[in-house]
């Protein structure tokens, strides 16, 4: 793990934000895991801000999600595609043909499509880039705690803390899902890069778990240990349960030189 701690959550957006930009501009063909949640909203804010005033092209670029409602219908304002389309799709230049949620409508089998999205992924060349925010459980997508570290898409049932977490998202008689289709850890520990952010201090907890604590299926972020390029970006509030700050400040100024030379991917 690559451990990056920031003074602020705009400055977190800022790193998250080059790391896809090269991307980009690196790669004729990028794929890009995204995600959805409070957090990732300042990044896609910043994607959106390069687009326009830098020319930050995504025509070539494909995306899948990690999750989305079982059995919501796209159009509804609380589905996934419709935070992507608000957040991101409908400011910038990509083909919608290429946007990817794992969706599950009613009268489909969560099983075949759990399937057909992993063939998918594989038929696009595998994620280049994957996304990540981290539950206040340690969850990744809608991975709940207790969830296979071998996991790939499925349907999961939400544990009460994320549907209270979530509930701040709806109306009060508005219907609030409590079953989703997610990409699996596994699925998620294929992507080559895994970029992680984290900010505030409801996070912190999590993070801890996630970077010192063993890995286990009760802290499914804690897999992120196993992944060969995981960075895990961090303003100062969600870092603060973390002890060796000193040390992962120094690693980061010493790796930046790298970054200098060599580009932050050094596969592409």
């Amino acid at each position: 793990m690559q451990i990056i701690i920031y003074d602020n959550a705009h400055q977190v957006a800022e790193s998250a934000a080059k790391w896809v930009k090269e991307l980009i501009n690196k790669k004729p063909a990028p794929v890009l895991g995204l995600a959805t949640g409070s957090t990732p909203i300042s990044l896609y804010k910043q994607l959106v801000e390069q687009h326009k005033a830098q020319g930050l092209s995504f025509k070539n670029v494909t995306t899948f999600n990690l999750d989305e409602y079982h059995q919501i219908d796209p159009l509804n304002p609380q589905s996934y595609r419709s935070f992507m389309d608000k957040n991101l799709f409908s400011h910038v230049d990509i083909d919608m043909n290429n946007t990817f949620l794992p969706t599950c409508a009613v009268g489909e089998n969560p099983r075949v499509q759990g399937l057909a999205y992993e063939e998918n992924i594989k038929k696009h060349g595998g994620i280049d880039l994957q996304i990540l925010g981290i539950g206040a459980n340690g969850h990744i997508g809608f991975n709940e705690p207790t969830s296979s570290l071998s996991s790939r898409t499925r349907i999961k049932t939400l544990t009460q803390q994320t549907i209270s977490d979530n509930s701040r998202l709806f109306k009060p008689n508005e219907k609030q899902p409590t079953m989703a289709m997610t990409m699996g850890i596994a699925t998620i520990m294929n992507a080559r890069y895994v970029l992680l952010m984290a900010t505030g201090a409801n996070k912190a907890n999590a993070v801890k778990d996630m970077i010192t604590g063993g890995v286990s299926a009760m802290c499914p972020a804690s897999a992120l240990q196993m992944h060969e390029n995981a960075i895990i970006l961090l303003d100062k509030a969600a870092a603060s349960e973390l002890g060796e700050q000193n040390y992962y400040q120094w690693a980061e100024s010493e790796n930046r030189k790298l970054i200098e030379h060599y580009g932050y991917f050094h596969n592409y």
